[in-house]
């Protein structure tokens, strides 16, 4: 029996799943020593139970889902708007580097699946499905390109193929980046942790100019109702402009997923505004409706997973799934890593590609936040990775996906 939660449902399981996960690393040292982010923790005790549910009771349970989406989407806005021409000029070099690294893991993670695909008797598209299109494109695109796949090129179950291997990536995406960090750190003594007081101290003290959107969830920032009012009216134009945008493209060579559109609305807007009319954009109320998007969306995303989709798995698709992770888990330690810098900021932006290369942006920022947390701030990371994983990748992805079924399909 199938069960959708109204709005105000769902959103109060969100908060309670944000919440048990806050305990949870409170009181369990493995979760707060390996950098589990508190949605992924709590979201995933919220699916385990959500699974017992099901597989006992035969209760299916879900969350309203254009919330969901609409916390995504401003989510991503979010970035577009914290997002000026002087930021991506200040990326600079380091920016066009991992670009280029990660274009490079969207080819790697294609041949890796498709030549496991064919190792264990499927159709080498399948690694595509189980590649790409469901680890760094994420559930959206896995869903979009699923029908595709099925009709135009005779792939059957390329669909639920997709949704599992993206479900997949989202929980492995959310565990992995923290220790992956945390070794990187630890192997090359790149910074400490910092201990209890100081990271209270951090937190309370006020946000700089230098620190960027989600860099900082838990410092406090001074906003009033009308910064409130203006800033949600600048969302709202960002999820208008994706929506007009999304209907515009659809069937087009220049369809995208919607939350494309709405990272692109707040970088459209953001210059705009700053440049053609010369408004300053404040950005600490950003941050404030930014941080809350990204922690409700991940924490219903996470609650919502139907486990039961992995559990039916065959072995093959296990076989391949766990390759991707490994080849994730050695492209982050040895190209990503060396490629940056061998240092702390390039730590972090490990942790962060694990996030979008298993999973979503989202839980690139939130396996960020865990490990500048514990150890310190990297501002490089987050000006590159929420430009790269949530904008740029995505363009890249597209090209080699339609480049790869021009050849092998």
């Amino acid at each position: 029996m199938d069960y959708i939660l109204s709005p105000t449902f769902s959103l109060m399981l969100a908060v309670l799943v944000l919440y048990m996960g806050r305990i949870l690393n409170k009181y369990i040292p493995f979760l707060t020593k390996y950098n589990i982010p508190e949605p992924v923790a709590g979201g995933l005790v919220g699916a385990i139970i959500f699974y017992l549910l099901h597989h006992f009771a035969g209760y299916t349970i879900s969350v309203n889902k254009p919330m969901q989406e609409t916390f995504m989407l401003m989510f991503f806005a979010s970035i577009g708007l914290s997002a000026n021409f002087a930021k991506l000029r200040e990326g600079g070099k380091p920016l066009l580097i991992f670009l280029v690294a990660i274009s490079a893991f969207v080819v790697v993670q294609n041949g890796v699946g498709m030549a496991v695909a064919s190792a264990v008797g499927l159709d080498p598209l399948m690694g595509v499905i189980a590649g790409s299109i469901a680890l760094i494109g994420g559930l959206g695109t896995a869903g979009a390109w699923g029908p595709i796949f099925e009709t135009k090129y005779a792939v059957e179950g390329a669909l639920p193929m997709g949704i599992a291997s993206a479900t997949f990536g989202m929980v492995i995406g959310g565990l992995m980046g923290g220790p992956l960090a945390r070794y990187l750190i630890k192997k090359h003594q790149l910074a400490a942790p910092l201990n209890y007081e100081v990271r209270k101290e951090k937190n309370a003290a006020p946000l700089t100019e230098h620190e960027y959107a989600f860099e900082a969830p838990y410092k406090v920032r001074l906003i009033t109702a009308d910064n409130a009012i203006v800033t949600l009216g600048m969302f709202a134009f960002a999820l208008a402009f994706a929506e007009i945008l999304k209907n515009l493209t659809i069937g087009t060579a220049f369809e995208l997923p919607t939350f494309v559109w709405a990272l692109a609305g707040g970088i459209l807007l953001r210059n705009v505004v700053e440049t053609g009319f010369k408004r300053e954009i404040f950005d600490r109320s950003i941050d404030v409706f930014g941080n809350t998007a990204l922690a409700l969306y991940l924490a219903m995303a996470l609650v919502s997973l139907k486990l039961w989709q992995l559990a039916d798995l065959a072995i093959p698709m296990i076989i391949l799934l766990i390759a991707q992770s490994i080849a994730m888990w050695v492209f982050a330690v040895y190209i990503s890593f060396r490629v940056m810098g061998k240092n702390y900021d390039s730590a972090v932006l490990a942790s962060g590609l694990c996030g979008f290369g298993m999973g979503a942006t989202p839980n690139a920022i939130a396996n960020m936040q865990a490990i500048t947390n514990m150890y310190g701030p990297s501002h490089k990371a987050f000006l590159i990775v929420p430009l790269v994983g949530a904008f740029f990748i995505d363009l890249v992805n597209v090209i080699v996906i339609q480049g790869i079924l021009q050849i092998f399909g």
